[in-house]
């Protein structure tokens, strides 16, 4: 409103206002169920959104610890190369150095697998967050599903406004309940 008291109606206001005081029931029920529907698929769209967020976090921690047992995998190798490096050192070495290569032959072979160990956990660490990547991802796709179920029933609502076909509003319901049904969905299906 502005400061003179007048108020200037957009063509929307206008329709709105025509069908509220025409007493038009089909109009009156398909924005009641316009807004309903937007309201559901704002919270289908932030769920979807907060599950794709949730995945790819999951998925960025098991590319981190692939990363951190590869290169416990690469330092496990430079162990095995100075370990085989050492057995030839044993091999070629006078009696009086045999003792100090043999330890360090021991000394390689107690740190590959400590080394060993630590990338077999980063990797079983990887592995875990890959599955509970899929896992939130899972319900993304029948989020998606329903959203779009939704948008297709506010789409079909709003041509039922235009070309008063009953039929159209009977889809719309129809794709409102499919979408609500996905949506439902996903609160049991993990």
């Amino acid at each position: 409103m502005s400061e003179g008291g007048l108020h200037v109606h957009g063509p929307h206001d206008h329709a709105v206002e025509h069908a509220a005081q025409s007493g038009d029931s089909l109009a009156s029920r398909i924005a009641v169920m316009t807004a309903i529907l937007a309201t559901v698929g704002a919270v289908v769209g932030y769920q979807g959104g907060s599950t794709q967020n949730e995945a790819m976090l999951f998925k960025n921690e098991a590319v981190l610890k692939k990363t951190e047992a590869s290169n416990q995998w690469a330092y496990y190798q430079a162990k095995s190369n100075k370990q085989n490096l050492a057995e030839l050192a044993l091999a070629l070495a006078p009696a009086a150095k045999q003792e100090f290569y043999q330890q360090e032959v021991e000394r390689y072979k107690k740190e590959k697998n400590e080394i060993k160990v630590v990338a077999e956990t980063l990797e079983a660490a990887s592995s875990h967050a890959n599955e509970s990547s899929e896992a939130a991802m899972h319900p993304h796709h029948r989020l998606a599903q329903a959203l779009t179920m939704i948008q297709v029933a506010i789409s079909l609502a709003s041509i039922t406004v235009l070309t008063r076909k009953k039929w159209l509003f009977v889809a719309a319901l129809a794709s409102a309940a499919a979408g609500g049904a996905m949506w439902l969905s996903t609160f049991f299906i993990h």
